[in-house]
């Protein structure tokens, strides 16, 4: 049966919970995850990070984003077509409009290129939303996928930011990979705090605390920035927005790097 570290050091659990392993293998793991309590644990972490990242953190289109985006390109496609079929009468109006010019005086010439030139700024703006859109996508499709990446790499480590005294039903799993050089925080666990506050993350190094980043209130799951020759972690509260200088008398939890 495989032991603890091998099942760790190699990232077997994370292959398991994506169906990457054999039926032996599957097997083993299994054996592994009922006969040590421990292991289960951090299996079942992890479990509920997988579960975070797909359901609530994973990328939520806006309600109807599928048919709005088929709307949308439908709209600009068909105002583009009255574009062109207004091209052609305009050209069309042109000719037939010279015989009579002077009757007609210049007034309607001016009105045509102005519904013209407002169907052009129409399709501009259709076209600039859409993309918006699909930007915005993208870039959440980025972040999930950097997350994921850190979660399910063999070499990420994971620590336990348990509460203290100002936070005792507080607790804060976060991933360090110091390979890839990235730091993934669950903050499920953390109490919500009012508007004027915010938790702040920092790492010591040889005694100095460098800031990490503000955590998010909206997010459970999320990056923080790598600090290279980290001793510890630690989470302050901070006024809204981060402070330049950790809060010393608010420091909520910590883990010290192994």
């Amino acid at each position: 049966m495989m032991d603890n570290k091998h099942i760790l050091d190699n990232g077997l659990l994370e292959q398991y919970l994506l169906g990457e392993l054999n039926t032996q293998e599957c097997e083993q793991i299994e054996q592994a995850l009922a006969s040590d309590t421990e292991l289960k644990a951090k299996f079942d972490a992890l479990e509920k990070d997988f579960e975070i990242l797909g359901l609530e953190n994973a990328i939520t289109p806006p309600k109807g984003i599928k048919h709005q985006l088929i709307q949308d390109i439908k709209e600009a496609k068909n105002i583009k077509n009255k574009k062109n079929n207004s091209n052609l009468k305009f050209y069309l109006g042109i000719a037939a409009s010279i015989a009579a010019l002077l009757m007609i005086g210049s007034f309607w010439m001016y009105k045509e290129l102005s519904d013209l030139k407002q169907q052009l700024q129409t399709v501009e703006i259709e076209k600039t939303e859409l993309n918006d859109k699909l930007n915005n996508l993208n870039q959440q499709l980025e972040q999930e996928t950097e997350l994921f990446a850190t979660l399910t790499h063999p070499d990420t480590k994971q620590y336990v930011l348990k509460g203290n005294t100002l936070m005792p039903d507080g607790k804060v799993l976060s991933y360090v990979n110091h390979n890839t050089k990235t730091v993934v925080i669950n903050t499920e666990r953390l109490p919500k705090l009012d508007e004027a506050h915010d938790y702040q993350m920092w790492a010591d190094v040889e005694g100095d605390m460098i800031n990490m980043g503000v955590i998010a209130k909206d997010q459970n799951l999320m990056a923080m920035t790598y600090i290279d020759h980290a001793e510890s972690l630690n989470i302050t509260i901070e006024p809204a927005g981060g402070n330049d200088h950790p809060t010393v008398s608010k420091l909520v939890t910590n883990v010290y790097l192994k």
